[in-house]
């Protein structure tokens, strides 16, 4: 990611999610994911473009059917399951990287204003 290239709520959302999930991340995983924990009701195909466009930058990377690391139990849940393959995300070091630098980005913009927040 370059110097100006910041990285959205939702990205960030999204990435913490994944991050969060570990090998159990997909779509409708992701989705509740950030409904329980971020109170976030998001439309799946939100989190789809979402997540295409952080693959783009390089800071996941996805595969189809089962999960990297996962044993061949879990691939004949997949087999078995009704539809198209599951696409699993992981996150990529440039993706921990990036999270890294929104928190420190957000904590320097907070440092110094939670006095003024409990004034008004």
């Amino acid at each position: 990611m370059g110097k100006n290239d910041h990285l959205g709520e939702f990205e960030q959302l999204a990435l913490l999610a994944v991050l969060r999930l570990g090998e159990r991340a997909y779509g409708a995983a992701i989705q509740e994911e950030l409904d329980r924990t971020a109170g976030r009701s998001s439309a799946i195909s939100s989190i789809y473009i979402t997540l295409t466009r952080l693959e783009a930058k390089g800071l996941v990377r996805s595969s189809l059917g089962t999960p990297p690391g996962s044993d061949e139990a879990g691939a004949e849940e997949t087999r078995s399951r009704a539809g198209k393959p599951r696409r699993y995300f992981a996150i990529e070091p440039e993706g921990i990287e990036a999270l890294k630098a929104s928190r420190e980005t957000l904590l320097s913009m907070w440092d110094g204003v939670e006095h003024e927040l409990e004034t008004v």
